[in-house]
């Protein structure tokens, strides 16, 4: 538990530094490497859009999610954990930038929604009741997300959200197939 503990407060902290960095350094701005749809400079934030925010309360608001969100992922599912924070990255992202509106996409919250659609379903695939249980859990702490999906505020990026639950959804899927195959051989 400690190690999983420990990945989990090294990715969230990274987060942290990196506002501080930003926040320490006002003559740069970090947030302008965001995700900008359909941009050669956005593309670049498919990669650290994850990493920046707004300010210190878009932050907050993502720091507890993401921390219980990545707890569960990597102390339940430690085999899937790296991929799937990783494609959740880069294709949640990669959604945005193909598909969003011209704004600059920055936070965590495509993540957590990756996240937490990824826990939820990947634990109902695995028909187990620990894993159920998790599902069911995630859902009662994060059912309210789905209202994030859809189009509310214009500083709020709904499509990251969106897609990040999408990606999640999907690797779910894809990642049970590809165990029941080796359970298999």
């Amino acid at each position: 538990m400690k190690e999983q503990i420990k990945d989990t407060l090294i990715i969230v902290g990274f987060i942290w530094l990196v506002w501080l960095v930003d926040f320490l350094l006002p003559f740069i701005n970090l947030n302008q490497y965001g995700i900008e749809p359909r941009t050669l400079h956005g593309l670049i934030g498919i990669l650290f859009a994850p990493f920046l925010h707004a300010n210190i309360f878009h932050l907050i608001s993502n720091t507890v999610p993401l921390t219980v969100l990545l707890f569960i992922l990597i102390k339940f599912y430690e085999k899937q954990a790296i991929i799937v924070i990783f494609l959740s990255i880069i294709l949640g992202g990669t959604l945005v930038w193909l598909f969003g509106r011209s704004a600059i996409h920055v936070g965590a919250s495509g993540l957590i929604y990756s996240l937490a659609a990824f826990n939820v379903v990947f634990g109902f695939l695995q028909k187990k009741f620990v894993n159920i249980a998790i599902s069911l859990l995630v859902v009662f702490l994060y059912g309210g997300l789905i209202w994030g999906i859809f189009p509310t505020w214009y500083f709020i990026s709904w499509e990251g959200h969106l897609f990040g639950a999408v990606v999640g959804v999907l690797l779910a899927f894809i990642l049970n197939k590809n165990k029941s195959i080796d359970e298999k051989v």
